[in-house]
């Protein structure tokens, strides 16, 4: 199966409708950054089949603040009828608030993920690869669309099993023979950071590790430092600022774990950088580096391998 590699929408006017490269296929996320006005009634995000007025719409995603605290439908648009609504009596997206919204394609159903958190999921009622086009209407600002393909892996490794859970934590693919990166790693993130951004690692830590870092850096400084150790069980996350490393933050534990594999993404939000593994939020980081379009430099390093990088 080809996979198209689709560039964000940036800052898209509101109605938007866009068309989605390739379509969809298990495995792909999208994912809508922006901003909920203050006093708006409702919004919504459509993953539809064609851009026509009165097309189907596989998914109808609808959070609605006309009682408080307010509550997402979802729903079904199909041969000119809507179907039978979902309602989940939460307000993920608060009036006035900053939001990442991310759709992951499964199977059966979509799983969505507010804020790296996971929210709902909403079986499939059409063929979701007959969707190509994602609208989004309402009171919303919206910074970036973003889209991640799946992982490639050869046809002869096409059914994957699970690593067993540490501890709670989620589980991570395993993907037979994946082509890995070379260590020390190092890759440019092209326009810097901004609030919407997102880079998606992909790899398995070492069987023996004792530690691993992620740098987000700018010039010689770095914005963030995100260092698992497992010599003391726990992730550490700090700044190289003037040649000065400031004070460490280690509270959250270590979800990961020796041998396993795991996806770790980095939301770029206004005020923090959000920090998820396989799907769920596990930290959030204060910037201390203020100018995010500086931070132009993605560095890897230590008892890890890599088998995606995505930016």
């Amino acid at each position: 199966m080809a996979f198209y590699n689709q560039q964000p929408f940036f800052n898209p006017q509101i109605p938007f409708t866009g068309s989605i490269h390739g379509g969809l296929q298990t495995g792909k996320e999208i994912t809508v950054a922006g901003r909920v006005l203050e006093g708006t009634s409702r919004f919504h995000v459509n993953l539809q089949c064609g851009s026509r007025q009165g097309a189907d719409v596989a998914f109808h995603f609808n959070p609605r603040f006309d009682s408080l605290p307010g509550y997402v439908v979802a729903n079904t648009f199909q041969g000119s009828r809507w179907g039978s609504e979902e309602r989940k009596y939460e307000a993920p997206f608060p009036q006035g608030s900053n939001f990442s919204l991310t759709i992951i394609v499964n199977t059966d159903a979509f799983t969505v993920l507010a804020n790296g958190m996971k929210f709902m999921e909403y079986k499939h009622r059409l063929n979701f690869s007959q969707v190509d086009t994602i609208t989004v209407d309402g009171g919303v600002v919206v910074t970036c669309i973003s889209f991640q393909n799946p992982v490639p892996f050869s046809a002869q490794q096409a059914s994957f099993a699970y690593a067993a859970p540490v501890q709670g934590y989620p589980s991570a693919p395993v993907y037979g023979a994946p082509q890995y990166y070379t260590i020390p790693y190092k890759t440019a993130i092209n326009g810097g950071m901004y609030p919407g951004r997102s880079i998606t690692i992909q790899g398995v830590v070492n069987p023996s590790a004792k530690r691993f870092h992620f740098n987000l850096c700018y010039g010689s400084g770095i914005a963030m430092h995100f260092n698992p150790r497992f010599d003391e069980n726990t992730v550490v996350r700090n700044s190289l600022m003037n040649n000065k490393w400031g004070p460490e933050e280690r509270q959250g534990g270590m979800p990961f774990e020796r041998g396993q594999p795991f996806t770790v993404t980095f939301i770029c939000n206004d005020q923090t950088y959000l920090v998820m593994l396989n799907g769920v939020q596990m930290f959030t980081y204060k910037h201390r580096h203020l100018l995010l379009q500086d931070v132009n430099m993605l560095e890897v390093n230590g008892d890890v391998s890599l088998t995606s990088v995505t930016i």
